[in-house]
């Protein structure tokens, strides 16, 4: 069980740092792609808050798995 929790907090943690490079690219240059790309970011925002929720968990759980 152990090692599950570890191997699914490695995933969230992958897709955290996916969402916050995307955030470091920044906005595109060409006005009709930077808009997509503003229109994704409150649901990469929410992605991210629940992964972090989800990692949070799961740190407690493996604490009291020791």
């Amino acid at each position: 069980m152990k090692e599950e929790l570890v191997k699914k907090r490695k995933e969230l943690m992958d897709r955290v740092e996916a969402i916050r490079a995307d955030y470091r690219r920044g906005l595109d240059a060409d006005s009709e792609e930077r808009a997509v790309q503003l229109e994704n970011r409150e649901t990469l925002y929410e992605i991210e808050r629940v992964c972090l929720e989800e990692i949070a968990k799961i740190d407690e759980q493996l604490k009291v798995l020791g």
